[in-house]
């Protein structure tokens, strides 16, 4: 792909890759990519995963993007990155103009807890502390005084709907209000940027509706700019503005929802929203058939 134009990008990621050593005996840094014969041999070496290949990607402020793929398509590995919980090879990636793949430790613990928020599959709440301690957990390590903490708190847990639950620990909540948990903790940094990682995949599906649907609320009012990780399809379509469709590694297609179903790049993008071209093209004929009888 060819790199994203940087003016008014939220995220902006370009050429990007991640290697790893299936061994750990092996480290696969830079150099590798500058040397197109032994990148190409890593390909067919045991010991190598390429788990992102040369991803370039841009994400408009405000924007929910939706990254989609197959568990193994690097989808997970991407949005980590963003962050460098996973360092990648090689690229580079800006959020708000901000160079992230430059950034010292030091920097980079401050940039994440103002510029950037994430939202994990598995909740990560501390067991041990009420829904507000977790919920002001993140504020706390920022040094912000425990009354603003406390006021920021429950408006977030008001928000998700969660208000009467302050005092609870998480062992006493469904795993639907866990990731309520969860949102609120993201909500209350004030991040521009959130990252969510697959949140509602492990939930009962009307659960899972209900929560796309509060996301889709939140969003609506907020107009935080939302990197959103999923392999449900539905889901994708549901609440993406544009959405990129991963396949080994690589972004095969990026475009908005009706485009990637009415004109599919390929065949695996084809077969991936295949159950979707059929509902639609069921709906049509049932809409013909009306208009006919």
């Amino acid at each position: 792909m060819t790199a994203v134009e940087s003016v008014g990008r939220a995220i902006e990621i370009h050429d990007l890759w991640k290697i790893y050593s299936r061994t750990k005996k092996n480290r696969y840094g830079a150099e590798v990519l500058r040397d197109p014969r032994r990148l190409e041999s890593l390909q067919e070496d045991s010991d190598a995963v390429l788990a992102v290949k040369g991803v370039s990607l841009g994400v408009a402020p405000g924007e929910t993007f939706i990254i989609m793929g197959l568990s193994g398509s690097g989808k997970s590995t991407l949005i980590r990155c963003l962050l460098r919980l996973v360092e990648p090879t090689g690229g580079s990636i800006k959020i708000n103009g901000q160079e992230v793949t430059s950034m010292s430790s030091s920097e980079l613990v401050a940039f994440r807890r103002r510029q950037v928020a994430m939202v994990f599959q598995h909740y990560g709440l501390l067991p041990h502390r009420t829904v507000l301690q977790n919920v002001c957990f993140g504020l706390r390590l920022r040094g912000e005084p425990s009354g603003e903490c406390r006021e920021k708190a429950f408006e977030a847990i008001r928000k998700v709907g969660l208000e009467g639950w302050e005092e609870y620990h998480p062992v006493s909540l469904s795993g639907g209000m866990r990731q309520r948990v969860g949102i609120a903790r993201a909500l209350v940094m004030g991040s521009p940027i959130m990252l969510m990682d697959e949140p509602f995949s492990g939930l009962d599906p009307l659960i899972r509706r209900e929560l796309q649907d509060e996301l889709m609320r939140l969003q609506e009012e907020m107009k935080k700019t939302i990197f959103f990780v999923t392999h449900d399809l539905s889901e994708a379509l549901r609440l993406g503005d544009r959405m990129a469709v991963m396949r080994d590694g690589r972004v095969v297609q990026v475009g908005t929802p009706e485009e990637i179903i009415s004109d599919p790049v390929d065949d695996y993008v084809a077969r991936f929203v295949q159950d979707e071209r059929e509902q639609i093209r069921r709906a049509e004929r049932r809409m013909a058939n009306k208009v006919a009888g």
